[in-house]
Order: C-alpha cells, then structure tokens, then sequence
C-alpha cells in the first residue's frame, strides 16, 4: 500500500478538502456528458425541467434508440450525486427508459 496523498478525484467526482471542509463536484464529468451528447454549446437555465411537464408512457411521438436514450439518463443519474437539483426531472425521465419517445 502506498501513500499516494489527499484524494483529488474518485469516479468521475472531483474532491476539494479545505481546512474545514470537504467539497464535491462533476464539472469535468458534466462538461465530458455535454461534449459526447453534442451539446456542449447549449445554453444553461435556471430549472432544469418545464413546469407542469406532463408526459406519457403512451405517447403517440416518434421513437428514439432505446439504448441512446438509456445512456443519456444513466449518465444524468450518476450526475445526481452532487447535482440534487436536478435528481426530480432525472427520475422523470428514468421512467421512459422502457419505451423512449421523442418527447422524452
């Protein structure tokens, strides 16, 4: 075993360890998300879902790659650890992962 100093990052989860505290972030991971999506230029918003967003499990929309789909919200749920915010609408859509349609 070796000493190999304060932890820095672990997973994907950058570790910063003050005097008296210890921070956890996902920028690089969020920013690595953003860039394999193709949606490194979007802009941010305050909310991260519509309010009062209604969607269905039997929406007549276009359907999407299930697997792409999947890998977007597994990716956003790993994100949840240090990202609360956003851990309601991430659920949300977790719920589609079945039958993914354009308007999930």
């Amino acid at each position: 075993m070796s000493d190999l100093g304060a932890l820095s990052y672990y997973l994907g989860i950058e570790v910063r360890q003050g005097k008296v505290h210890i921070s956890l972030g996902q920028c690089t991971y969020a920013e690595k998300l953003l860039e394999h999506r193709r949606m490194a230029e979007c802009k941010p918003c305050a909310t991260p879902m519509e309010e009062r967003l209604k969607l269905s499990k039997h929406s007549m929309a276009v359907k999407v790659d299930a697997t792409h789909y999947r890998s977007i919200v597994g990716g956003l749920r790993y994100l949840t650890h240090t990202r609360p915010d956003i851990t309601f609408a991430v659920g949300y859509v977790s719920r589609f992962m079945e039958d993914p349609r354009e308007d999930h």
